[in-house]
């Protein structure tokens, strides 16, 4: 299958590589076969609409392009193709993984057909900038004046910042820090960099100078671009211990200080503006796609982060492969529309915004600072998605306005949404257990539609989306399914930053509730070691696969084995049709004093289910008699700090007043001093016990914790996910104090 839409780079000798067959071997510097897992693989989760019905509404599309005319007769040409003169070494002397800033890799072709394929990240961008050309690229506000810039303006700007980034001294295969929010500056530094032969480094916005401090010198950055004054706060406290780097840029708000080496956005611009063309050129022609351009660091759960190497060809192939596989469309078709907010320095963010939407010439709409403190939804409004990615907290804290809301509404309206929930819901199920094109679409459906969903949809500008996805973490099917009652199905997509982002993404010809569905075309699965269920460790073949963590062979090796796959540390299962479902994960496994392995996710997943006032629950038990469990309630979130706040939510206080409790504050109700919500608690976990597939995997102990989980306290990584070492810590006289007795009785009820 063509991948590509531009011209193929000419290679004297491609370098291939099909995976091996059983029992064959391929030459790597692996370590062995190795079950030792990665630090961080992200479950990114990925949805899509299960049918026409669901899908938007199609007489609202907008046209091709937002854009002015398709192209104009003065589009400059651009030529996509590398010199035939820059051959890739033989095959024989490269390997599968590299941990050298400037190595090379073996391409994970299957077959030499398709690696003329092989493109760079500038012809991928020269590409599009000559098929889109006056075409909307990007697209955000600043205060109530709407800002854009075409294809051909951002491809002109992305080789300015190139030539300002080398005025500067930017070494080849040096880093370029990006600590900010999502912009247009954002995106223009990222591909500068890698342009002009540096590597593209994002740094998460919640990092500590100290964390700062290690990806700056771990990725030798020559030059660090910060958001605003904040930001740049933290890198001037460390630069004197930054031996590589040669200046800073400030790309918001103006500079507060003068001080050497620190440029504005408008001052870093003009520096390469006049720069002939020719050594910037020069460069972008000795680029090779096996070669590193781009580090994503894990958010660093446990140890220090690692920095995953992603070459021209991960990056360009995934962007192709992906696109293919969700059905975006090209844009001189129709212009497909996604949102910026989420964490650009993951990958699963900077893989959906800047490098699928460039390859299908889609619009990127940048959200407001505050987007996940409440303004996303009116960003949605305005820019009307056709495809969406969220995180899981995203699509939970949509699920807890529409209950709060639906709360306050009359007696009639409740019942009309019950009722159009209820068909929703049944109507989709029949539906994915069936085939979409098999399945009888019922009347009261199509009631539902225009009295309901339609009218959810469009309060949360969903109404042109067609594609609604959901990663990074695991989401709970009570989300799955309030979202497909809604007529909103979430397509789970899985993957890791180790793998360029995605995996398996469910599509809607192939869904089903909790599965991250199947392979993209040109990627293989195997589980490693599978139990008795069919349980083992999921791997990864393709040539989305990494080339390794920057400086670590020992973690390379760890997690790519000898045949070449990829060692994801996630635990999943497959059905009998293919569908992938994700059962756990190595490292988060608990192994009781009894020897028993218990997975976590399933249990909590179950508790939160049973239980719908709990935000946040963590099974404790390693090395432990019994399992106990953490908890925390349902709260607002300071809408300034993101911080969570004593006050419940209105979905929250509505639930106990069900219960008969007055409660308002999670402090009304931690450490048991609630007698109803207590009671509430211990039944759903009775429940969950109930189902339970031994005595050892039953909850004997739980407490409500008197603050819930979030970034900024450092139990939740940048995507939400649970840092349990970190919560281990944090709790550990809690944690403790469950264990002192020997007793295991369930809680006891608090005293009246």
């Amino acid at each position: 299958m063509q991948l590509t839409a531009c011209e193929s780079s000419a290679m004297s000798e491609p370098v291939v590589v099909e995976p091996p067959k059983a029992g064959e071997a391929i030459q790597s510097c692996g370590a062995g076969d190795s079950s030792a897992s990665l630090d961080d693989g992200i479950g990114d989760t990925a949805n899509e609409s299960s049918e026409e019905e669901s899908t938007g509404e199609k007489e609202e599309e907008v046209p091709a392009g937002d854009a002015a005319a398709l192209q104009s007769s003065d589009t400059p040409q651009v030529n996509a193709q590398r010199p035939d003169s820059l051959s890739v070494p033989p095959s024989s002397e490269l390997r599968l993984w590299t941990t050298q800033r400037d190595g090379e890799v073996k391409l994970r072709v299957e077959g030499s057909g398709e690696a003329a394929d092989a493109l760079t990240v500038n012809q991928m961008f020269a590409a599009a900038a000559d098929r889109f050309s006056d075409f909307t690229a990007l697209k955000w506000k600043e205060g109530e004046q709407q800002k854009s810039l075409t294809y051909k303006q951002y491809y002109q700007d992305c080789r300015t910042a190139a030539k300002s980034f080398l005025k500067l001294g930017l070494e080849r295969f040096h880093g370029v820090g990006i600590l900010g929010f999502n912009s247009a500056e954002w995106f223009i530094a990222d591909i500068g960099a890698i342009l002009a032969g540096g590597l593209a480094v994002g740094i998460y916005t919640t990092n500590s100078p100290e964390a700062c401090h290690y990806v700056a010198e771990n990725s030798k950055a020559n030059i660090i671009v910060v958001e605003n004054h904040k930001q740049l706060q933290k890198i001037l406290q460390i630069e004197d211990k930054l031996p590589h780097l040669k200046a800073i840029i400030q790309y918001k708000d103006a500079l507060k200080e003068k001080r050497p080496n620190l440029y504005s956005w408008a001052e870093f611009m003009e520096l390469g503006r006049n720069d002939p063309d020719g050594p910037l050129d020069a460069i972008i022609s000795s680029q090779k796609p096996n070669q590193c351009c781009m580090l994503i660091y894990t958010s660093g759960t446990t140890g220090q982060p690692k920095g995953v190497m992603l070459s021209h060809d991960n990056i360009t192939w995934t962007a192709a492969a992906t696109g293919l596989h969700v059905e975006l469309k090209d844009g001189l078709q129709f212009q497909e529309r996604v949102i910026s907010y989420l964490p650009l320095s993951h990958i699963a963010a900077q893989m959906v915004d800047i490098w699928i939407s460039m390859k299908v010439g889609g619009l990127t709409y940048f959200a407001q600072p505050d987007a996940l403190k409440g303004s996303l939804v009116n960003t949605m409004k305005e820019a009307h998605p056709t495809a969406f990615m969220g995180v899981p907290r995203v699509w939970e804290k949509m699920q807890e306005k529409m209950k709060s809301v639906g709360a306050k509404s009359s007696t009639v309206q409740r019942k009309v949404a019950a009722w159009a929930k209820d068909v929703g819901l049944q109507t989709n199920l029949t539906k994915m257990n069936q085939s979409v094109a098999a399945a009888r679409t019922p009347f009261s459906y199509q009631v539902a539609k225009k009295l309901v969903f339609k009218k959810v949809r469009k309060a949360l500008g969903l109404d042109r989306c067609t594609k609604c996805f959901t990663g990074a973490a695991p989401i709970t099917k009570d989300t799955l399914e309030f979202f497909l009652s809604l007529n909103i199905p979430l397509y789970e997509l899985y993957g890791m930053s180790e793998s360029t982002g995605p995996h398996t993404i469910s599509t809607p010809e192939a869904f089903k509730l909790t599965s991250c569905g199947k392979e993209i075309s040109g990627c293989k699965t195997r589980l490693h070691s599978p139990d008795d269920e069919g349980n083992g460790e999921i791997c990864f073949w393709g040539r989305h696969v990494f080339m390794g963590y920057l400086d670590m062979p020992d973690k390379t090796q760890e997690a790519i084995d000898e045949d070449g796959w990829l060692h994801s540390g996630d635990l999943g299962k497959h059905d009998e049709n293919g569908f992938l479902f994700i059962t756990g994960r190595i490292k988060e496994m608990i192994i009781t004093a009894g020897g028993e392995n218990i997975p976590p996710i399933p249990i909590e997943d179950a508790v939160k289910e049973a239980v719908p006032l709990i935000s946040n629950a963590m099974l404790i038990g390693d090395k432990r008699k019994f399992l106990t469990m953490l908890l925390t309630i349902k709260c607002q979130v300071n809408v300034e700090t993101g911080d969570p706040e004593d006050e419940l939510t209105p979905e929250a206080v509505e639930l106990c007043r069900k219960l008969g409790s007055k409660a308002t504050r999670v402090s009304d109700i931690a450490g048991g001093r609630d007698r109803a919500v207590h009671a509430a608690i211990q039944e759903g976990i009775n429940r969950v016990n109930e189902n339970a597939t031994s005595n050892a995997q039953r909850i004997q102990k739980w407490i409500v914790l008197e603050r819930d989980f979030s970034v900024g306290g450092g139990e939740l990584g940048p995507t939400m996910k649970l840092k349990r070492p970190v919560v281990l810590k944090m709790y550990r006289e809690q944690i403790d104090n469950f264990y002192k007795e020997t007793t295991t009785q369930e809680n006891p009820l608090p005293p009246k």
